[in-house]
């Protein structure tokens, strides 16, 4: 037997302003996305925003149902939306933000192990990473690529 260790690295920033021009411009584009989020019955309003690779940014926002799990969260809407309708652009970065109510939480909204998955896939369709950045209110996490959220990414190959 041996003992082997996974480690991942990210940046930390405490404000909007830390963030490079593009990013912050695509983590303000998550918030906003808050705003179209259906949430009735968590509160719990999570936006996305993907950048594509000519610089186009797309929003989803999470989507409640009442027969659970019919809902879609926030990530999924933007990148499924991306790819439906820019089929032929990669995705580059994804930002991610979530509160009660629409109220920017404290600490980020992390996203679960579907939406990790998809991020994998299209990062893989891609060929080159794919960054993740996570807002909250006062810290923001930036992750150079998904294997970083998803250690040992599921691959059909």
């Amino acid at each position: 037997m041996s003992e082997k260790e996974i480690n991942i690295r990210y940046h930390e920033y405490s404000s909007l302003d830390e963030l490079q021009a593009q990013d912050r411009a695509l983590a303000e584009e998550a918030i906003k996305a808050m705003q179209g989020a259906y949430a009735p019955y968590s509160h719990f309003h999570v936006g996305a925003a993907v950048r594509l690779s000519d610089g186009t940014v797309v929003r989803g926002a999470n989507q409640e149902n009442a027969a659970f799990p019919s809902g879609l969260c926030a990530e999924r809407t933007a990148m499924f939306a991306a790819g439906a309708n820019y089929p032929s652009k990669n995705m580059e970065s994804i930002a991610i933000a979530g509160g009660v109510h629409g109220r920017l939480a404290k600490t980020p909204a992390t996203p679960c192990g579907a939406c990790r998955q998809v991020m994998a896939q299209y990062q893989t369709k891609a060929g080159k990473p794919m960054s993740v950045i996570m807002v909250g209110d006062g810290v923001i996490w930036k992750f150079d690529r998904v294997d970083d959220i998803l250690p040992l990414i599921f691959d059909s190959i």
